[in-house]
């Protein structure tokens, strides 16, 4: 086949190959999307009825919807597309650039702490993992807060080198500093009643 194949060959050598064709909308966590399936037709040379094979197609633009997220990214991602939101529109909502929800959702970076409380807000939960011991507890409060280890330390009362020494388990607070840090912890109820 050396020349170009003409419409008319083209329509004739599909209605020899293909069965049939279906396309159906799908949709995934809210987003629709198309899926073609084609169902070929083979014969064997002495075979009166011909074989169906069916092979199925994605239009292409496949939208990755995450199901189990694993990153804040992902769980993004997975809420503005259940509220059928476009990227610029989650940006507005959380007052960050379109380019940071880009770099999020593809996973190519990780959110500053001091977006943490917006996201809390868009996603309608904390996504951090839960904390057992008092160390993690302080630093999963600084991040849900949004805070800076120096911000969150003027907050309790104490320098920002103590409030280290507290979050990498080193040593913990006592007297009145245990009742700053308590206090602390009950920013994040006032916080979170806006959800």
């Amino acid at each position: 086949m050396d020349k170009p194949i003409s419409w008319e060959l083209k329509r004739r050598l599909i209605e020899v190959l293909v069965a049939g064709v279906r396309i159906d909308t799908v949709e995934e966590c809210g987003v629709k999307q198309s899926s073609m399936t084609v169902n070929y037709k083979f014969s064997e040379p002495d075979s009166p009825m011909p074989i169906v094979l069916t092979q199925s197609y994605s239009s292409g633009r496949v939208i990755r919807i995450p199901t189990q997220p694993q990153t804040i990214g992902d769980r993004i991602r997975k809420r503005r597309l259940g509220l059928k939101m476009l990227q610029r529109e989650a940006a507005e909502r959380m007052g960050v650039d379109t380019t940071s929800i880009f770099n999020w959702e593809a996973n190519k970076g990780t959110p500053e702490i001091r977006f943490m409380p917006a996201i809390i807000r868009f996603l309608g939960y904390n996504p951090l993992p839960e904390a057992t011991t008092l160390a993690e507890q302080l630093v999963r409060q600084r991040t849900t807060l949004g805070m800076s280890r120096k911000e969150a330390a003027a907050e309790i009362g104490v320098d920002a080198g103590t409030l280290a020494r507290w979050e990498r388990g080193e040593r913990e607070p006592a007297g009145e500093f245990l009742r700053g840090v308590e206090r602390f912890f009950r920013d994040e109820e006032h916080m979170l009643e806006g959800i």
